[in-house]
């Protein structure tokens, strides 16, 4: 008989996430709409999802469940910060019973219960006896929140965040209410998309933007920059003997760097400044590191070289700004350029198509020209969402939070690894949930700002009613349809919105 029961126990086992640790066996006579994973209510087929710039809502389908609820269930709406709504339910009595019906004759159907045959008519109180009325508790309770959850959530259909529903109440708790009083109460927490409040109220609609433009990215600048690298690559590298290092020269340099600690055993290495091999133009001066020149100057070959160091900031890497580090160089190999002269002769050379210099500069200040226009309307867009962003007030999910911070660590960690090479032991360490947990802590304002840049967009689309035109749409899936694919993305936003904000703006151009 016992193995019997344990069979049974084992066809028939409920959602096992709310099971008490005394409970070893599961089974499951109904499908919940939800799947329960730490208390994580996960949307199945009978929800569908809108995506709308980062944002994922659960709207029930036109029929969420088959099942019908004799008497209504009481759900009480209770507002929390951060965006966030309790949904207290009351199930009464009537619903319970129904629930607990339906699962003795769900267990009828497939409990093999000697001296019965299956699916034939056995007395409540011996079905009960051979599953185990602890069992057959659960399994009421899984049936009553199958049947009376899409009600309770058809509150904030439209509202709530994908992954963000959960059930607060403790399942010991449900059972003893159930147990006790023949009933159910149990409380859904649910993140629901923000409410965006202008200050002032329709301010976007005349916005006063003033762009700094970097004097980096203007188009002749750069061009002459451009037509000197070009002249570099034709050259020779001499290798030098008797004298250390000055500007013009080559330095190829292992670099590693350690925070600057009371307790020196506190220190740790500074991973995304540590680079091996790196080839150190003296002439880019300190555009790898702030004053970073000064302190190397005169190294030889084979020389290692170790200084203090404050980060900047204005340094890149927000977490590093005003840090005190100790960094050590090893100048591992040391060459002085030798440059061909500049003629007509190398036109060709310098930029195939070419017969002479001034074709050659007048092509590379066109290409340059485009990138500069290019950057002063990236510059432009990034002025706007900064307005936009300070023009809001927004209480943010911390599930929205933390799914941004999560997608802007992980675009840094592939950024710093294409231009870092980084050792599996760096790339494990900046990928620990500490350093994750970091990354969120620093980056906080950041990550803010982005989450309202992106919930004010939004909103105007839809206040402004601005539509995405049939030809603009197929243009943007042609232009990657690879990713549509992949990600089943809708259309962006963003550059509609911006368009029809920077026709109404007051722009202004100063160079920094």
């Amino acid at each position: 008989m016992e193995a019997c029961f344990c069979a049974a126990a084992r066809a028939f086992s409920p959602f096992s996430d709310f099971a008490s640790s005394s409970t070893t066996t599961t089974f499951s006579v109904f499908t919940l709409p939800f799947s329960f994973s730490n208390h994580i209510l996960v949307p199945s087929k009978a929800f569908r999802h809108i995506r709308a710039r980062n944002l994922t809502y659960l709207v029930p389908s036109a029929a969420p469940s088959t099942v019908e609820i004799p008497v209504d269930i009481q759900v009480t709406e209770t507002p929390e910060p951060n965006s966030r709504v309790r949904l207290s339910v009351q199930v009464p009595t009537q619903v319970c019973d129904d629930c607990y019906k339906k699962v003795l004759r769900e267990l009828t159907k497939r409990a093999k219960v000697p001296g019965f045959r299956p699916g034939k008519h056995v007395p409540e109180d011996i079905l009960v006896n051979f599953v185990g009325k602890d069992m057959v508790k659960k399994a009421t309770i899984e049936s009553i929140l199958k049947t009376t959850l899409p009600q309770a959530l058809s509150s904030v259909s439209g509202r709530a965040l994908e992954d963000s529903i959960r059930i607060s109440t403790k399942f010991p708790e449900m059972e003893d209410t159930y147990s006790s009083m023949k009933s159910l109460r149990y409380d859904v927490i649910v993140d629901v998309v923000p409410e965006v409040k202008w200050i002032p109220e329709d301010g976007y609609k005349n916005l006063k933007i003033v762009v700094e433009i970097d004097k980096e990215i203007d188009a002749q600048t750069a061009a002459d920059r451009e037509l000197q690298r070009r002249l570099k690559a034709l050259g020779s590298l001499k290798i030098v003997t008797s004298r250390g290092l000055e500007v013009g020269d080559v330095a190829v340099l292992d670099i590693s760097a350690t925070t600057i600690e009371q307790d020196e055993s506190a220190a740790q290495s500074i991973p995304s400044v540590e680079s091996k091999g790196f080839q150190f133009e003296t002439e880019d001066g300190d555009a790898v590191l702030p004053d970073f020149l000064n302190n190397v100057m005169g190294i030889q070959g084979g020389e290692t070289k170790s200084f203090p160091y404050v980060f900047p900031d204005t340094w890149k890497e927000e977490a590093l700004r005003g840090v005190h580090a100790q960094f050590t160089v090893l100048c591992k190999e040391l060459f002085y350029r030798v440059l061909p002269e500049l003629d007509d002769s190398l036109a060709e050379k310098l930029l195939p198509g070419c017969t002479t210099i001034a074709e050659v500069k007048d092509s590379l200040l066109q290409k340059f020209l485009e990138l500069e226009q290019t950057a002063k309307e990236q510059a432009t867009d990034n002025a706007i969402l900064d307005q936009l962003q300070k023009m809001v007030e927004v209480d943010i999910p911390s599930l929205l939070f933390q799914e941004q911070g999560r997608e802007l660590y992980g675009a840094q960690l592939l950024q710093i690894q294409a231009n870092s090479k980084l050792s599996e032991q760096q790339l494990a360490s900046l990928s620990s949930p500490g350093a994750v947990h970091r990354f969120l802590e620093t980056q906080k304002e950041n990550i803010t700002n982005i989450i309202k840049q992106n919930l004010a967009v939004g909103d105007i689309f839809k206040r402004e009613n601005l539509q995405i035109l049939t030809e603009e749409l197929v243009k943007e899936v042609e232009n990657s349809i690879a990713e549509f694919k992949s990600y089943d993305q809708e259309y962006d936003e963003e550059p509609k919105v911006l368009e029809w904000l920077k026709v109404r703006a007051d722009i202004q151009y100063i160079t920094k």
